[in-house]
Formats: C-alpha cells, structure tokens, sequence
C-alpha cells in the first residue's frame, strides 16, 4: 500500500496548502477592511473569530470543487499501481491552474468589497466586455496594486511549495519496489477510494440535509461585514453565476403578477380598471398648452442634467459631513429646490441613467440598456425630442461602454460625444478624460447649439470620482486622502462649469438638475445595505424656481415627471415615478445587485431574495439607523417592494414582446 499511500498524501497536503492560502487572503482582507466592522463588535475576538471558521468551511468547498478530478485520476492509477509520471504531473498542473484563479477572486474581492461592501459576484462579467477599460481601471488605480502584487507573490510561493510537494512525494516512485497486487488488494484500494472520493463529494456539497450550502450558511450574526467575510469569493461568483443560468431564477417571482400590478398601480395613484396588459402603468400626464412645436422652441426652457460619478449625500456637510469636500455643491443645495431624502436606483451607472432618463427601477444587477436587440425605451429625452428639443449626452470614456451609444442614439438623443470625438492625449486613465474636460467641451458644444434658437437638452455623465483616481497637478486639495481628494475636484469641476455657463446668454433661459448616478460607502456601514451607497444629493435650479429644500421621500425614477412638471409638458407615462412636487410619495424602493430595499420616512426594509431574509430598520433623525426585528410593522413595506420589482419584471418582459 506504499504507493497507494503517497498519493494520498501528496493530494491531502496539497488540499490543506489550498487551505491556507484562502485563509491568508481572507485574513489581510480582514485587516484591511477591519474598519467596517460595527463598533459593536470590534472588540469581540471570539465573535470575528466566527467569520474565519465558516470561511475554512465555504473554503473548503471550493478546495474539493478542485480536488474531484485530480483525486479520480490519481487514486484509480494508484489503485492499480499505474504510476506513470504523467498522472502526478497532470494533477499538479491542475492545481497549478486552478488554484490561481481560485487567489485571484479572493485578491480582487478586498477592493471589490471596499468599493461595494459586497463579495464579487456575476456582475463582473458585465466588465469583461470592456477589457481594455476594465484593465486599465485595474493597473492605473495605485491602491490596486498591492492586491495585484500580493496575488503575484503569494502565488508564486503556492506553485513552489506545490512542485515541492510533488517532487518530495513521488521521487522514488518509480524504484520503490512492490509485489504485485492481489484482487483483494485492488478491491481494498478501490473501497478506499470511493470513500475518499465520497467525502471529497460530501465537501463540495458542504453539509447534510436537503440542500448543499448556501451562503446564508455564513451568516451568523447581525455585522454584514462579519458575514460576507466568511464567504468564499470564488464560491460567491460560481453560485451567482450558476444562479443566473438557471431557468427559474430568470425571474424573481416575488409575488403574483396580476396582485403585484394592482399594488403598483395604487401605489402611483393610477386610476380605472381598464389595464393595458402591454403598458400596465401607462397613464397620461396633461400639461399646459403652449401651441405647436415651432411656438415651443420660444418658450421651453432649456435643461442641463449633470450625473456626477458616486456622489454620494454623505460627502456633503448638508447632510452631517465633517469634512468640507463640497462647498460648491452644499452652496447650490442652499440655493436650490433640493430633495434632502433622495435615492438611486441602484449601486451601478446604468442604473443611474436609466432610473433618472427613463423612470425605469433597478432591477437587481441587470443592466436594462444591454440586450441582443438594443432596448427601447420612452423617458425625458423621448419627450423632450417629441417637444422640439435637441437632445446631447457627454460621457468621458468609450461610447460603447455599457451599449451606450446605441442605447442612447436609440432612446432620444441626437448628439453622443465620447472619448472617440476628444483629443488622445486628453485621455487620462482607462476611463477616458476627466471631468474638467467634459465640462469645457460640453459648455463649447451646448453655446453653439444654443445658437440656433432650437431649445436643448444636455446631460452630462462624470467620471472622476471613480477609480482609477486622477487628480490634476496643481490641484490644492484640504484633505489628504485620494478618495476625498477626488471628491474635492469633482466638486471643483462643476462648481467651475456653473460659473462659465453663467455667462452665457442660455444661462437664464435653463434648468440644470443636479445629482448623483448612486453613492458609495462612506464611513462605516450602518445597515446590510449602507444607506451611502443609494443616499444622493439632487438639486434642480433654474430662473424661476424657488429655493427649499423638499424632505419628503424621493427617488431616481422620480427625476423626468417632477421635471416635465416643472415644465409643463404633457406626454404619455409608463414609468414608475411621481412628480414629487404634486404628489408626495409615502415610501421608495431601490436595489443593490443581491438586495432590494423599501423605505419609509420611519422604517428601512432590506430583503435578500438569494437569502430570502428581510433585515429592518427604524429609521431616527439624521437618518440614523437602528436594526430591528422584521415583524407586521414592516410586511407593508415588503409588499411594497414585491410588487414594484414585480411589476418591473413583468414590465421588462412585455417590452420584449412589443
């Protein structure tokens, strides 16, 4: 049984190797996230110490995912003493291949859950079809690098201490001398081996009972950076991608159809029963009749909207920041109609455009400007085009990043400048120009559209608040920190467009909304879903809108019929939104790739359908949160929140039909 014996050696060292090094990479994680953890817990030893344990469990998982097709081949050839050199090598090229990628998912996941308080999951392949962008975001974002070098040194020792293993366990196979093998001993081999490999089986499954693990294995108390710590990032991406393979998670099924329309359609005040099953929420909106098109180009109002990358509300001292990052935008939010509780849609930029262009919710991660068809939808621009307006949208990178080009020439817009139309040596990192640039050649463009007479809209989309970070040289900035920094020059930035467009002769005769694509996390997380990720500044201002500030509930998809309201335009309306000013909504609801949220001025709802568990919230004055137990209080707030997503669903799927 020698032989027999040293492949089962060399395959279980090699199994605890892996071990180790998953541990090692969640262990700088936690030393380099540690501040998110809830001043509760951060003198609990034993209690973080959980988070490692049921990490060595889903780490296991992934080590027996690697393990099953090496053991299968190197235990049947030692079964039958077929110890040819090239078994042993063929397993530990595998482990030399798979192993790394296994490190590189654990090394990209701590800036991944620094960016989105959240293990990498399926939304990165969203990424990949933009390479070069995504590369470059990689190498010439500086805090990177460490990850990339650690990933780099501690892969190397791995592969070393693996090929050490290899040569140290099998140098003598060859010469170790072995009587032939008896039935009975290849019977006795083969029952070992199938125990083996049941248990390797048993470790991918990773538990008894009904179902395999799922990540709700990991949780285990009430710290969300605790509980996603003990999750394997690998395991994290292979199951959220599997999950969205499957033909039943296509959609969420959260409550019936017919129930989760009628709920909506209530909930926006949408009246009669007669209900189109193509445009479920279409109602029509009146406005003021200002005579024909050509008559309209005399007395439309031009519109400037600005989305500023990542912006989110708790930079700003107007909502608690101790920092002074944004004078220019706390100046404007005093001098605006200003909505004090406002949210995005969701986490991601398309998200951000289509909930503010197009009323159109976040729907978990997906992406609703992408599809094998280009999707058409009707929002501001549409309605603003049908209006007489000349519709430009300014974005710094690529214009094929996200489908935008298409989408938007699709959607409304005439005119989509992008870093094809600036000059190469304008282009600053792997997202293009940053935003003092856009600014300037936007302002160019819109005084020379403004010339024609032909009212217009533009929407500016910025980048510099988001990694790879690129502050300009001579730039003074109070703070010393390059993720606050960079807020200091996005606000910078518009605070210098603001004053150049003042003196143009449209200035007067236009209204520039202002707000962000969606937060990020700033500070420490106060909830499963850190309210600083959707919490965003938005300000509309303009000739003849009075300054306030508006505390009620408001969202995104909130934007275009406040706006059009505004402006007295009338249109045909299928989104989900609400002019704020003329109907105030009672509640909101907003996503997060694996999450969607319901909220009230008093209570906070956050459901994980992966998980199917809600975590509450009450809601205390400058929007502190304090977690509570879901109970009755907060079934409205779930109902709610099924319905809308839903609805949105069923929405997304008739639009494929028409």
């Amino acid at each position: 049984m020698k032989r027999f014996g040293k492949a089962v050696r060399f395959l279980f060292e090699v199994h605890l190797l892996g071990l180790a090094v998953l541990t090692v990479f969640r262990i700088i994680e936690f030393l380099v996230l540690k501040d998110m953890l809830t001043p509760a817990v951060r003198g609990e030893t034993w209690l973080q110490m959980g988070a490692f344990v049921r990490g060595l469990w889903f780490d296991n998982v992934i080590a027996c995912y690697i393990m099953a097709v090496p053991m299968l081949v190197v235990m049947l050839a030692a079964c039958f003493n077929a110890h040819h050199r090239g078994w042993q090598r063929f397993a530990t090229w595998w482990f030399s291949i798979l192993y790394p990628l296994a490190f590189a998912v654990s090394a990209a996941n701590i800036p991944y859950f620094a960016f989105f308080f959240k293990n990498i999951n399926s939304g990165i392949f969203e990424w990949f079809g933009y390479a070069g962008t995504t590369a470059g975001m990689m190498f010439q974002e500086s805090s990177w690098w460490l990850y990339i070098i650690l990933f780099i040194v501690i892969t190397a020792i791995f592969l070393c201490l693996l090929w050490i293993i290899e040569r140290r366990t099998f140098k003598d196979i060859q010469t170790t001398g072995e009587t032939r093998l008896r039935p009975s001993g290849i019977a006795l081999r083969l029952a070992a081996t199938s125990i083996l490999l049941g248990l390797c089986f048993f470790g991918i499954r990773g538990r008894t009972g009904y179902n395999p693990i799922k990540i709700s294995a990991a949780y285990y108390c009430n710290d969300s950076f605790l509980n996603q710590l003990g999750i394997n990032p690998a395991f994290n991406l292979l199951t959220s991608t599997l999950d969205d393979m499957r033909k039943e998670n296509r959609s969420l099924n959260l409550m019936p159809t017919a129930e989760a329309v009628t709920i909506a359609r209530r909930s926006l005040g949408i009246e009669g029963n007669n209900v189109d099953s193509l445009y479920v929420l279409r109602r029509e909106i009146r406005g003021v009749e200002n005579g024909d098109a050509a008559g309209m180009n005399s007395s439309r109002p031009n519109v400037v909207i600005i989305l500023m990358e990542s912006m989110s509300a708790n930079f700003m001292q107007s909502f608690g920041a101790r920092e002074e990052l944004t004078p220019v935008l706390d100046e404007m939010y005093r001098n605006s109609l200003s909505f004090s509780n406002f949210y995005s849609t969701g986490i991601h930029t398309n998200m951000g455009m289509t909930g503010t262009l197009y009323s159109c919710p976040a729907i978990m991660k997906r992406n609703l400007m992408k599809g094998t068809v280009t999707p058409r939808r009707n929002g501001l621009p549409t309605v603003l085009k049908e209006n007489g307006y000349h519709n430009m949208f300014f974005m710094t990178h690529e214009s094929q990043y996200d489908n935008m080009k298409a989408f938007f020439a699709q959607n409304g817009y005439d005119d989509i400048y992008a870093q094809e139309d600036y000059p190469a040596g304008k282009v600053v990192n792997a997202f293009g120009v940053s935003d003092d640039f856009l600014f300037d050649f936007a302002l160019e463009k819109i005084n020379l559209q403004a010339k024609s007479g032909t009212p217009f809209m533009a929407t500016l989309l910025t980048i510099s608040n988001h990694p790879p970070y690129v502050i300009p040289e001579g730039f003074k900035c109070k703070s010393k920190n390059p993720e606050t920094q960079i807020v200091e020059y996005a606000d910078h930035c518009i605070g210098e467009f603001i004053k150049a467009a003042r003196r143009q002769p449209w200035y007067d005769r236009t209204i520039f909304v202002v707000l962000a694509d969606h937060g990020k996390l700033v500070g420490e997380a106060d909830a499963e879903l850190p309210q600083s990720y959707n919490h965003i500044p938005m300000m509309i201002f303009g000739n003849g809108i009075q300054p306030q500030v508006y505390d009620g509930l408001g969202c995104q998809i909130d934007v275009m019929p406040t706006l059009l309201g505004i402006m007295r335009i009338g249109y045909t309306f299928d989104g989900f939104g609400q002019d704020l000013l003329r109907q105030p909504r009672e509640m909101v609801f907003y996503s997060a790739d694996n999450q969607i949220v319901a909220r009230s001025k008093e209570q906070v709802l956050v459901y994980s359908p992966e998980l199917q568990k809600s975590f509450a919230y009450v809601v205390k004055p400058d929007w502190q949160l304090v977690q509570t137990t879901p109970s009755e209080t907060t079934e409205h707030l779930k109902r709610y929140v099924f319905a809308m997503i839903e609805t949105a669903e069923f929405n997304e799927r008739q639009s494929r039909n028409r």
